[in-house]
């Protein structure tokens, strides 16, 4: 659900995400776990099409945050296969229109949304993070979860969503970003190897929003909670030892690295080498 820079592998980080057959993988597990696949809610399919830190927690905090109205058009950069689209579209009644470099999470995402009623709120298509297919200042609020990590350019990116956004719009992100404690080891969630991971540090990246006319308004380390989030589940599944592996997760959209990946990227976090940051900024009239 992400993107490079123009001189980045492009291809390298549309295949990261794209491994085929992604619609038939979540329609078959949505089946297993007995929901009706023709008339599918936002929280049938959360298990699964929340492709980020903390799932849908994360969305719920992030949207109270931003706060849309029904009069807001939002882009949603790096829309992955489209839950959060679909839950601000559903809970706070705004439309939205989301990009993202991953054909193949495109159609998957047009797909569920078809099969929940919102396709009225809430569009796709296929675009890179930096060159986005619509004119300047077109939408009122900017929403972007877990995408940042795989854009070396990220001046270039954030002036990019500046542009799109009216004079004081609203950009609402969850990032990944570098901590003290040292190198990543691959693979993780967002890359197999270095060199399609960017990671920048909260002040590197705090400092880039600004400089691209951004201003702060809440800016939130929730490192420590998704820490405490993480080991309330190992305790959960540990205390139910024999219970079957759920049928309905992210595993379904990794496929058979999910848990080196998983393995990895919580060790990261537990190691202070990367930190989990929220943020709401305003975009400035220049």
């Amino acid at each position: 659900m992400t993107d490079p820079t123009m001189t980045d592998p492009t291809q390298d980080v549309a295949a990261h995400y794209g491994k085929g057959g992604l619609l038939d993988r979540v329609l078959s597990a949505l089946t297993q776990a007995g929901k009706d696949i023709d008339r599918l809610t936002i929280d049938d399919l959360a298990p699964v099409d929340e492709f980020h830190s903390r799932r849908r927690l994360a969305t719920e905090e992030l949207a109270r945050m931003l706060a849309p109205t029904p009069a807001d058009h939002v882009i949603d950069i790096g829309s992955g296969l489209g839950g959060p689209s679909r839950y601000l579209a559903q809970t706070y009644g705004c439309r939205v229109s989301g990009i993202d470099l991953t054909a193949e999470f495109v159609t998957t995402a047009t797909e569920l949304t078809r099969r929940t009623g919102l396709a009225e709120k809430v569009d796709f298509q296929t675009a890179s993070a930096l060159t986005l297919p619509f004119p300047d200042g077109s939408f009122d609020l900017a929403w972007s979860q877990n995408v940042a990590m795989n854009i070396a350019d990220r001046a270039h990116w954030y002036a990019e969503i500046a542009r799109v956004l009216k004079p004081g719009g609203r950009l609402a992100i969850q990032d990944v970003t570098q901590g003290p404690g040292g190198p990543l080891t691959f693979p993780v969630m967002w890359a197999d190897r270095a060199e399609i991971s960017f990671l920048r540090t909260p002040e590197e990246t705090r400092a880039l929003l600004e400089a691209a006319g951004f201003r702060v308004l809440q800016w939130i380390d929730n490192t420590e909670t998704a820490l405490a989030e993480a080991a309330a589940e190992r305790a959960r599944m540990a205390a139910r030892p024999a219970a079957p592996p759920p049928v309905l997760g992210i595993h379904v959209v990794v496929g058979p690295s999910f848990r080196e990946k998983m393995r990895n990227a919580q060790r990261a976090q537990e190691e202070n080498r990367t930190r989990l940051i929220n943020a709401v900024l305003v975009r400035e009239a220049r």
